[in-house]
């Protein structure tokens, strides 16, 4: 009798080892890093502003094309009055006026790294190298990591859009790869 107590003792002791061995296991596969949930967190916010800003410029555009029918609805009014009148053309918000304002704060980035004569090279590290980062995401519309950290693959990326700005191409990123980006954003 005591042999059986003992077996069902070790056979519990053991299968409680293993759920605590298989609940451990789990927990420590499914964290996050600090670092990968900041990113997510920051790509769904982003995700929403892109939605928002979409509904705006769909909402603007409806607005727009009602100011536009009215507008020609006044211009016949005119011709059939046969008074003359001034009308003021519409202010319009294109997407090109939206986009320039949203990427604002980092052509002032770009431009404080112009004033600062900054150059990066190969194993450059600080916000500024984040700063150019975030631009060539932008660029290349792509979300790879900011680690703020010049390395062999950003000096690739830096290559290939100097390259396709006509730059000269060493990989380096100084003021005349500052302003290109600069105007870049701005188009």
């Amino acid at each position: 009798m005591d042999k059986l107590k003992f077996i069902l003792f070790f056979i519990i002791v053991l299968a409680a080892l293993a759920a605590l061995g298989f609940f451990g296991y789990w927990s420590f596969s499914t964290l996050q890093s600090g670092s990968e949930f900041v990113i997510k967190q920051k790509a769904e916010k982003l995700q929403k502003e892109n939605e928002d800003l979409v509904k705006q410029v769909a909402d603007l555009s409806e607005k727009l094309d009602a100011l536009s029918q009215s507008q020609s609805k006044d211009s016949e009014s005119i011709i059939q009055d046969s008074t003359v009148k001034i009308v003021s053309p519409t202010p319009t918000l294109t997407p090109t006026k939206l986009i320039a304002d949203k990427n604002q704060s980092l052509i002032n980035e770009l431009q404080e790294l112009i004033n600062s004569n900054v150059l990066m090279r190969l194993k450059s590290s600080g916000t500024r190298v984040g700063t150019v980062q975030n631009f060539l995401n932008i660029y290349n519309n792509t979300s790879n990591k900011i680690d703020n950290v010049y390395g062999e693959d950003m000096k690739k990326v830096v290559l290939d859009f100097q390259k396709k700005q006509g730059l000269r191409a060493d990989g380096e990123a100084g003021v005349g790869t500052f302003k290109e980006m600069i105007s870049w954003l701005k188009k």
